[in-house]
C-alpha cells in the first residue's frame, strides 16, 4: 500500500512539474514550448526525451525497433560507474594493444577490411593516447558521469524507478604489478575530481567481494569506487519510456529515419519509412548509426561502432557471486550483479556494423567469470548477446549543438551510455529550452573535432 501511494505521488508530481514547466514557458518568451523530434530510443533517446517532457515541451520518439532499448542498451555491463569513466585512448595503449591481439583471450579483437573510416578513427585515438589529452578526457567524462550520478539519483528518489539496482561500488581487479602502478594516473585525475577512491590489496579487494576467495587467478589489489552503482539498463530504459508516455511523450517504434532534409542551414523535415516529420528541434541519438545519419549533411560526426559482447547467467552460488561489479583489468570484462542474475560483459572488437556471435568470445566472457567467481553461475544456461558501442577517439560523448538550426547530437557515450544517460539527457534538455546547464558543456559539442 505504502509503494502504491508512493507511485501515485510520484506521477502526480511529474504531472504537476509538467504543467507547471508548460505554463512558465507560456509566459515566458525566451523559454517557448518547442516540438522536440527524437531519433533513437535507447537510453540516451529516452532519458532526453523524458526530461524535455519534463522541461514542458512536446516530444516525439522515432525508433526502428519494436520497443525501447533493443540494441546496444540492451544487454550492456549493467555498470553505472562515473569513477570508471576513462577513455580508451590513454598512454599505455599503444604498447598494450599488440599484446591483447595476440591473447588466447583477447579483451580486443580487430577485423582487418578496408574501411577508412575505421582507419581514420583508429589513427585518431592514436593522437589522443598522449598523457595530457587523456587527463584532459578523463576529466571531462568524469564530471558529465557524476553529474549523470547526481541526477539518476534524484530521478530515483522523485519516481521509485526500479531496475535491480544496487549501489555497493565497482572494484577494478588487477592481475599484474604492473596493471596496479598503472591505476596511479587515474587515482591522481579521481582525487582531483573529488570522486572517492581507494587502492587496496588482495585481502581488501576479498572484503570488498567476499566471493574472490574463491578464485585461484592472481590477484594484486585492485581500485574500489564506493560511490558507483549498478542496473539493468533495459529495465531502467522500458520503465523510463513508460513514464515518459504519461508525461505525453510519443513513441513512433517500428519506424526507421532514412535522412534528415536541410535547406541552408536549417533542417526542414526527417524522413522515415513512413512519411515526413517536422518539429522546432531535432534532436539525433542514434548511437553508432549517428555517423551515417550526418554523412550526407556534412557532418564529420568521429564515432565507429566498437563491438562489445556479454553473457546473461542464473546465479547458481549465491555465496560465491559478485556483490557488485568486478572490472577485470586483464580482459577488460565487467562482471555484474543484477538481481538473480550475473551480467558479463566487455571486450571490443573493430570490425563494422557486423552482429555476428563467434563462440570464442563467449568463451572469454566465461574465462573471466569462472576463474575470479567459480561455480557462482550457471554457464551453461547463459545468454550471448552482442551490441555496438558508439564510440568517439577521444572517449568523450558529443553533446549539443550543430551548424545546422534545430539539429542536436547526443552521442558517442562509446561503453558508458548507461552511466551518463541521466546526465545527457538533462544537459541537452536544458540547453534546448535555453537554459544555462549545470556543469559545463562547451567541451562536449562536436565543434571540439574542427
Amino acid at each position: 500500500m505504502t509503494e502504491r501511494f508512493a507511485h501515485d505521488r510520484a506521477k502526480l508530481g511529474d504531472f504537476i512539474a509538467l504543467k507547471f514547466g508548460m505554463l512558465v514557458r507560456s509566459l515566458c518568451l525566451e523559454f517557448p514550448i518547442l516540438k522536440v523530434l527524437v531519433l533513437g530510443a535507447g537510453v540516451i533517446g529516452v532519458t532526453t526525451a523524458y526530461y524535455l517532457a519534463r522541461a514542458g515541451h512536446e516530444v516525439t520518439v522515432v525508433e526502428r525497433q519494436p520497443g525501447p532499448a533493443l540494441e546496444t542498451s540492451f544487454a550492456n555491463a549493467g555498470q553505472v560507474s562515473p569513477g570508471y569513466s576513462s577513455p580508451w585512448a590513454a598512454p599505455s595503449i599503444p604498447r598494450k594493444a599488440p599484446r591483447w591481439l595476440l591473447m588466447k583471450y583477447a579483451p580486443l579483437i580487430l577485423r582487418p577490411r578496408v574501411d577508412p573510416a575505421m582507419i581514420q578513427w583508429g589513427l585518431a585515438m592514436l593522437r589522443n593516447c598522449t598523457p595530457s589529452r587523456y587527463v584532459r578526457n578523463k576529466e571531462r567524462m568524469v564530471r558529465l558521469a557524476e553529474y549523470s550520478r547526481d541526477q539518476l539519483m534524484a530521478l530515483r528518489a522523485e519516481t521509485g524507478i526500479a531496475y535491480d539496482g544496487r549501489a555497493q561500488g565497482t572494484l577494478q581487479l588487477f592481475r599484474t604489478e604492473r596493471q596496479l602502478e598503472d591505476s596511479a594516473k587515474d587515482v591522481k585525475v579521481l582525487n582531483h575530481e573529488g570522486v572517492p577512491c581507494e587502492v587496496l590489496d588482495k585481502a581488501g579487494c576479498i572484503a570488498a567481494e567476499p566471493g574472490l576467495a574463491r578464485s585461484e587467478a592472481t590477484i594484486v589489489g585492485g581500485l574500489r569506487l564506493p560511490n558507483d552503482e549498478t542496473g539493468d539498463c533495459h529495465i531502467f530504459t522500458t520503465r523510463l519510456a513508460e513514464m515518459a508516455a504519461e508525461l505525453g511523450v510519443v513513441f513512433r517504434f517500428n519506424e526507421t529515419v532514412e535522412w534528415i532534409a536541410t535547406q541552408a542551414n536549417e533542417v526542414t523535415a526527417v524522413r522515415t519509412d513512413k512519411g515526413d516529420l517536422t518539429a522546432d528541434a531535432y534532436v539525433v541519438a542514434l548511437g553508432s548509426y549517428s555517423t551515417r545519419m550526418l554523412k550526407p549533411l556534412g557532418l564529420g560526426l568521429p564515432v565507429y561502432p566498437v563491438k562489445g559482447y556479454s553473457i546473461t547467467v542464473p546465479i547458481a552460488d549465491e555465496p560465491g557471486a559478485p556483490v557488485s561489479t568486478v572490472m577485470d583489468e586483464t580482459y577488460k570484462i565487467a562482471i555484474t550483479r543484477l538481481g538473480d542474475r550475473i551480467r558479463v560483459g566487455g571486450m571490443a572488437e573493430l570490425g563494422g556494423y557486423s552482429h555476428d556471435l563467434p563462440p570464442h568470445q563467449q568463451a572469454t566472457l566465461e574465462h573471466s567469470l569462472t576463474t575470479l567467481f567459480p561455480g557462482a553461475g550457471d554457464v551453461g544456461a547463459a545468454k550471448y548477446w552482442t551490441g555496438l558501442r558508439p564510440m568517439t577517439p577521444d572517449g568523450t560523448p558529443v553533446i549539443g549543438r550543430t551548424k545546422y538550426k534545430g539539429l542536436w547530437l547526443s552521442t558517442g557515450h562509446g561503453t558508458l551510455g548507461w552511466t551518463m544517460a541521466c546526465g545527457s539527457g538533462r544537459v541537452l534538455a536544458d540547453l534546448i529550452s535555453g537554459i544555462k546547464p549545470e556543469v559545463e558543456t562547451a567541451d562536449l559539442e562536436i565543434a571540439r573535432y574542427a
